[in-house]
């Protein structure tokens, strides 16, 4: 493995790493120097040279004579390993971000709000709009707020969204922005599977922690096809998504009347908030904290997956005013 004592060599062998992978063919010191010095490496040919000696003597790089050097399986094996360990927080520090910037303001519901972003064919569009009111009726996600984007331009350089509707739900995590903007600190902890059964939540029966993840768990459930929202609104039994958040035991009135304010104010979603250091529908909550799950903002997308439409969905996306969500119902 690439080990030191000193991080910033570290991510510097692994940056010549990345730069030797992704070049075509083998690749000298002058090159690798180059581009070091374009993303921010203050570092000369004699100390691309040095560096390169230890990723020979470890098996990740090869000489290729004059050439210079090409990347091993080895090497490869183990940039894979590293931008793993790379990619690990970079979801709970996304969020972070998002619920910082967030500056919506409930009482008079002007700002940004947290959402996700789903690309659905514009076929499927007026299908998929009928089962997102469906669920918002149901009480299953965040509330009936929604952004629409027509993306069929002849000119677009994104072949992904020609032909396509851009769909912007309400993400769940606008909650922890909210509850900031009471002065509430919360800390997004899990994102889950809940079991409902005769329409109330029993707790959690699958839970990944934001912070030890490379994939938003979201994604994750909805590709494991974990979801069984229309049973839900059916029958009153099934699956949903949802997520969990930590706070002060002491904020734990101020947050029940933040979450009365957004009820008044027309949100909605299953809310459970936990006695202090006891679990969140069965997901772990600190000690001295208390946990407040709710169900997640994309499960109406969930449900148009489960129709067989496709959709190309991205969690916890980005911010957007909300004064561009209209009232679905």
């Amino acid at each position: 493995m690439i080990g030191s004592d000193d991080p910033q060599i570290r991510r510097k062998l692994i940056e010549i790493l990345r730069i030797i992978r992704d070049h075509d063919g083998a690749v000298g010191a002058r090159v690798i120097s180059d581009t070091l010095n374009e993303r921010g490496y203050r570092i000369g040919e004699r100390g691309v040279r040095y560096h390169l000696r230890i990723l020979d003597e470890r098996g990740f790089t090869k000489k290729e004579g004059y050439a210079g050097r090409n990347i091993t399986e080895m090497g490869l094996a183990e940039l894979n390993e590293a931008l793993v360990g790379d990619r690990i927080g970079f979801i709970t520090t996304h969020i972070e971000e998002l619920i910082y910037e967030m500056d919506f303001n409930l009482k008079n519901k002007e700002g940004h709000v947290i959402v996700n972003t789903s690309l659905i064919d514009k076929r499927d569009f007026e299908d998929a709009l009928q089962i997102i009111e469906l669920v918002t009726e149901s009480g299953l996600n965040l509330g009936p707020y929604i952004a629409i984007e027509d993306e069929d331009i002849s000119d677009s350089d994104s072949e992904e969204l020609t032909g396509n509707v851009v769909i912007h739900t309400m993400c769940s995590i606008t909650l922890d922005g909210i509850l900031l903007q009471y002065g509430i600190p919360s800390s997004p902890k899990y994102g889950g599977i809940i079991e409902i059964k005769d329409y109330e939540p029993m707790g959690f029966v699958d839970l990944v922690s934001y912070k030890g993840t490379t994939v938003d768990p979201m994604k994750l459930f909805m590709a494991k096809k974990a979801t069984s929202v229309f049973d839900c609104m059916e029958h009153g039994n099934g699956k949903i998504l949802g997520n969990v958040r930590e706070i002060p035991a002491s904020a734990i009135p101020d947050a029940e009347k933040v979450l009365d304010l957004m009820l008044d104010s027309g949100f909605a979603g299953l809310v459970n908030v936990s006695d202090v250091s006891q679990p969140a529908l069965n997901a772990p909550i600190a000690t001295g904290r208390a946990g407040i799950a709710i169900s997640a903002g994309i499960n109406s997308m969930a449900a148009v997956l489960e129709s067989g439409i496709d959709v190309t969905n991205y969690p916890i996306s980005a911010l957007r005013k909300f004064s561009d969500m209209k009232k679905i119902r």
